[in-house]
């Protein structure tokens, strides 16, 4: 296929480039618009530009793998509008990023001008990143004990020896988060040096209508549950695996006008390629989600959402209990002033539960989403999270 694809990319980049020189008029535009959408239609991957960071593969069980990020070459690069400078002294301790379950991780470095990936590399960190990989309905048997017992231990164990480092911090958004969370507490990892939470729902029954929703049922299903005999563990996994379509839409409800505007965007600047670039790729984001399984969604539901277990401070993993109290990790959550789906009193509520003495909470701009890798992400959230750690990674 690649003989077919670059021809017709570099046809299609070069008569952009000489409609873009003449300062295109509505029929120049309209052409490439039509050419635009005809190849995005057959080559979507031509617009596709996340995941362009080296790295090289240091784990790998089953579908879960670790990435070691390469050092830039650059003496700078671009983030947004503006350029920074690569900072050749590496910090001492690494930096690992863990993605939630849903969205790829191709998120962390999702474009070359707005990658956290290069980001925290051009701040001076040895980065690494887990990938739970691609889940499938072969997989339903996937609990959070695999990735919080099994997976977490491993991948930060294989950071260690190639690091060269005990002590490691982690950057982690929305489910990674809490995942990370689940792992110190039950872990009791003492080299665990450093969290920062993004977007991280500790207490569901704190965001916003469909919190209330779970707090107001919590009980009524409990009292179900005792007289029926039965409980949602009871049920094979199988049953309640959820296909990552399922998990676009849901999202994708969320903010339904937001869609519609976005289509609308699209349709308006089908002739700037380099628009349309970035429209297909953060699109990814939302359209192309993982599975859950269905294991992971039994726990979710029940120990998470309904019980609140983590916003009560304990929680059973398999055969540990994760206590909380017990995390004593240096701890920076954030949260989204626009997040519709995590709200800052869910995100806050880690702070309360861990015994940690240097805690901070901040709320920046953003909605769930863009907290994390909107145009306003890098200088608030990325910037206050590299300041932070940079004081505690040395």
């Amino acid at each position: 296929m690649n003989s077919i694809v670059t021809p017709a990319r570099n046809a299609a980049e070069a008569l952009s480039g000489r409609f873009a020189r003449k300062q295109s008029g509505w029929s120049e535009k309209l052409v490439l618009s039509v050419l635009n959408a005809l190849e995005r239609y057959l080559f979507t991957d031509n617009f596709v530009v996340a995941n362009q960071t080296p790295y090289t593969e240091i784990l790998r069980d089953d579908i879960m793998f670790v990435r070691h990020y390469l050092p830039l070459e650059d003496d700078t690069i671009q983030v947004g509008d503006v350029r920074i400078p690569v900072r050749r002294e590496r910090h001492r301790t690494p930096l690992v990023l863990v993605p939630p379950l849903a969205a790829t991780a191709m998120i962390f470095d999702l474009l070359p001008q707005r990658s956290v990936v290069r980001y925290f590399l051009a701040q001076g960190y040895d980065v690494y990143l887990i990938d739970w990989g691609e889940v499938t309905e072969s997989h339903a048997d996937l609990s959070l004990s695999t990735y919080v017992l099994d997976w977490m231990p491993q991948a930060l164990e294989a950071v260690r020896r190639q690091s060269g480092e005990r002590d490691v911090s982690v950057f982690a958004y929305c489910m990674g988060g809490l995942l990370t969370l689940m792992y110190a507490a039950a872990s009791g990892d003492p080299h665990l040096r450093n969290i920062v939470t993004v977007a991280s729902p500790v207490d569901m029954h704190q965001s916003g209508l469909a919190g209330r929703l779970l707090s107001f049922v919590y009980r009524p299903a409990q009292l179900i549950s005792r007289v029926l005999n039965f409980s949602l563990m009871d049920l094979p996994s199988r049953y309640l695996h959820v296909p990552g379509w399922l998990n676009a839409l849901t999202f994708k409800l969320t903010n339904p006008l937001g869609s519609v505007i976005s289509t609308l965007e699209l349709l308006v600047n089908l002739w700037d390629r380099e628009y349309l670039k970035e429209h297909t790729t953060m699109s990814l984001w939302f359209d192309d989600m993982v599975d859950y399984p269905g294991a992971t969604v039994k726990e979710m539901v029940s120990k998470m959402m309904l019980s609140n277990q983590m916003a009560r401070g304990r929680m059973k993993l398999g055969d540990r209990e994760a206590r909380f109290n017990e995390i004593r990790a240096s701890i920076l959550a954030f949260a989204g002033d626009d997040d519709k789906l995590v709200s800052p009193e869910a995100a806050h509520k880690v702070l309360d539960i861990v015994a940690s003495e240097d805690k901070e909470f901040c709320v920046v701009p953003g909605g769930h989403a863009g907290v994390f890798a909107g145009s306003k992400a890098p200088e608030h959230t990325w910037a206050i999270a590299a300041q932070w750690l940079a004081a505690r990674s040395d």
